[in-house]
C-alpha cells in the first residue's frame, strides 16, 4: 500500500476516533494491517487496511 494511502487511512481513523487518539498508535495499527493483508487484491487494500485497523483500535 502506498504511503499516500497509508497516510489517508491514518488521517481518517484519527478523525473518526477523535481527540486524544495517539497518531503513533493509529499509524502502527495501519502498518500492521498492511503487513497482515499482504497478498490481498491491490484494489481492495485501502478499504481492507482501514477496516482491519479500525477493528483493532476500537474497544471490544
Amino acid at each position: 500500500m502506498s504511503t499516500d494511502l497509508t497516510r489517508a487511512a491514518v488521517a481518517r481513523l484519527l478523525d473518526e476516533l477523535g481527540p486524544g487518539t495517539c497518531p503513533d498508535v493509529v499509524g502502527a495499527a495501519v502498518h500492521q494491517a498492511c503487513e497482515d493483508l499482504r497478498g490481498s487484491p491491490v484494489g481492495a487494500l485501502p478499504e481492507l487496511v482501514e477496516r482491519l485497523a479500525r477493528v483493532r483500535l476500537l474497544p471490544a
